[in-house]
């Protein structure tokens, strides 16, 4: 296994281990927020235990994006990570315009 490589399946790890943190710290201050603001006797509580669960997930999926996108950037990772579903293609453009 290449340098490259390694370097992708340890940020890979890093990155899912950070989501998994960053979700639950998530969910837990909105269920504090829904325990302090909605009656737990409501019939509207399952609703609203949905809706903190979706949030959690959204806000998650949102921050998770943004810092990858910051940390990509800063640390200059395009050249230090392999493409994990794809090679890039250099010369993909030329290709495009050569078919047309």
């Amino acid at each position: 296994m290449d340098r490259k490589m390694a370097n992708t399946i340890g940020f890979v790890l890093l990155a899912t281990f950070i989501n998994l943190i960053i979700m639950a710290i998530l969910f837990l201050i909105s269920f504090i927020l829904l325990d302090r603001l909605v009656d737990p006797e409501s019939e509207m509580m399952m609703f609203w235990i949905g809706v903190v669960f979706l949030f959690s997930i959204g806000g998650t999926f949102v921050i998770y994006l943004k810092g990858v996108k910051i940390v990509t950037e800063k640390y200059n990772l395009k050249e230090k990570l392999d493409p994990i579903f794809f090679k890039r293609r250099k010369d993909r453009r030329k290709r495009y315009d050569q078919q047309q």
